[in-house]
C-alpha cells in the first residue's frame, strides 16, 4: 500500500483518545515524504537535553496554551526543531494517544512532506535529523522486543541509530494498524503504569 491508502485510512480511522486529562499533553509529527519509496523524519536528541538524551525521536514536544490543537503543537514544535515550515506539511489526522514513561499523554500527528524538503537542526535540542525508508520496517524484523513492565514494543538499529521505546512503540502501531504488520506490541495497564510513578 502506498501512500494514498495510508492516507485516506488515517483520515477515516478514529484514533484512541486515553482521556487523561490530568497529565501533561504533548504531540509529535510523524512526518512521512512524499516519493514512490516513502521515508519517515526523524531526529536524534541532543546529549545534553535533560530527558531523552541521544535518543531517537519525532520532532515534538509538551503543548503550549497557545496551541489550538494537537496539530498546532506537533506543527510549531517541528518547526523549532527542524525549521520544517508548516506550510509543508499535508495534515493527514491524528493517531492513537500514548503515554510517555515521564507521563505524557502524546498524540502522534501524521503529515506528508515533500521529499526534497529543507530541514535544519533549529534547537540546541535536536542533534541530527534522518530519514528511514518505510519499507526498512515493512520489510523486515524488529532487532529485538523490549519490554518494560506491562509495557512491550520493538527496537530497530538503523544505521548507526537505535530506534525504541516510545517512537518505536507509536511506528510500530501505525504500521500494525495500517500495514497490517503484526510487530508485537502491548500498550500495557496506563493505570498501573501511572500509579507507579
Amino acid at each position: 500500500m502506498g501512500l494514498t491508502g495510508l492516507i485516506e485510512q488515517v483520515k477515516a480511522h478514529e484514533p484512541r483518545v486515553l482521556g487523561l486529562e490530568k497529565l501533561a499533553s504533548a504531540a509529535v509529527l510523524v512526518a512521512i515524504t512524499d516519493q514512490p519509496e516513502p521515508e519517515v523524519i526523524l531526529t536524534r536528541r541532543s546529549s545534553e537535553m535533560p530527558t531523552h538524551k541521544g535518543e531517537v525521536a519525532f520532532p515534538g514536544g509538551k503543548t503550549e496554551e497557545s496551541d489550538v490543537d494537537f496539530v498546532a503543537t506537533a506543527l510549531r514544535e517541528a518547526h523549532e526543531e527542524i525549521g520544517l515550515s508548516p506550510e509543508s506539511v499535508q495534515i493527514v489526522g491524528e493517531l492513537d494517544q500514548v503515554v510517555s514513561r515521564y507521563g505524557f499523554l502524546v498524540t502522534p500527528v501524521l503529515g506528508i512532506v515533500p521529499n526534497n524538503v529543507e530541514l535544519t537542526e533549529e534547537s540546541g535540542e535536536i542533534e541530527s535529523i534522518f530519514r528511514v525508508p518505510l519499507k526498512f520496517f515493512l520489510e523486515g524484523q524488529p532487532d529485538q522486543i523490549d519490554q518494560f513492565g506491562s509495557f512491550k514494543g520493538p527496537r530497530w538499529y538503523f544505521e548507526s541509530y537505535t530506534i525504541w521505546g516510545l517512537t518505536a512503540v507509536m511506528l510500530a502501531e501505525m504500521f500494525n494498524r495500517f500495514y497490517d504488520t503484526n510487530f508485537e506490541l502491548a500498550i500495557g495497564n496506563i493505570d498501573e503504569y501511572l500509579n507507579s510513578k
